[in-house]
């Protein structure tokens, strides 16, 4: 018994001890945007950063890829949310952190075609080294955070509280987000969970 117990406690040091950096991370509400002036390459062929996609009423940063099926089945709804985020003045990217798919589904040629297919008209960058991802400690796509005009995170989380139906939506979070954060109210709920593709790291020496 006292053999068992040990070798469960000896488990549970070994995961803590090698636990990735950036799950030891949590940004919480109120945080200031990390990595805010580190550039990425957009599917446009130019280098961005968070405080170049910022507008006059804040941004939008969502974790995002081509092939995960919950972005699939977002996406009519990721393109509606974008569009009104950009209509009152708050900024949008589409952040790629899948480095382990670099080479194939996640290629920049591949967020090119996916970005051209759905017609984006915002950012849709490439996260070298999933820099950003590991500094805003995001590992599901679609994951979203939502910063104010002064790029104080206000909400993080999920589109809606129904990734699976659109049909079946009963509270639109990110949407009341922005439209709290408009108004300057407080925005509530603040912080959901997103559910989706698990962010594919690539793993380095």
């Amino acid at each position: 018994m006292k053999r068992t117990i040990a070798l469960i406690a000896c488990s549970a040091l070994m995961a803590t001890a090698f636990k990735p950096a950036w799950e030891e991370v949590s940004l919480e509400i109120g945080s200031t945007a990390p990595k805010a002036g580190v550039k990425m390459k957009d599917v446009s062929g130019k280098t961005v950063s968070l405080n170049d996609a910022k507008k006059a009423n804040g941004l939008l940063v969502m974790f995002s890829s081509n092939t995960c099926p919950y972005v699939i089945r977002n996406q009519g709804r990721t393109k509606d949310v974008c569009q009104f985020a950009l209509k009152n003045k708050i900024g949008v990217i589409l952040v790629n952190s899948n480095e382990a798919q670099r080479d194939y589904s996640d290629s920049y040629d591949a967020m090119k075609a996916y970005a051209q297919k759905q017609q984006y008209a915002w950012y849709y960058v490439i996260d070298k080294n999933a820099e950003l991802a590991d500094a805003f400690a995001a590992d599901r796509t679609p994951e979203c955070f939502l910063f104010d005009k002064s790029m104080k995170l206000i909400y993080k989380g999920a589109i809606d509280d129904h990734p699976g139906n659109a049909a079946d939506v009963k509270e639109a979070y990110l949407v009341n987000a922005i439209k709290a954060n408009l108004a300057g109210k407080t925005v509530s709920p603040n912080a959901t969970a997103s559910i989706g593709c698990n962010i594919k790291r690539k793993l380095y020496d």
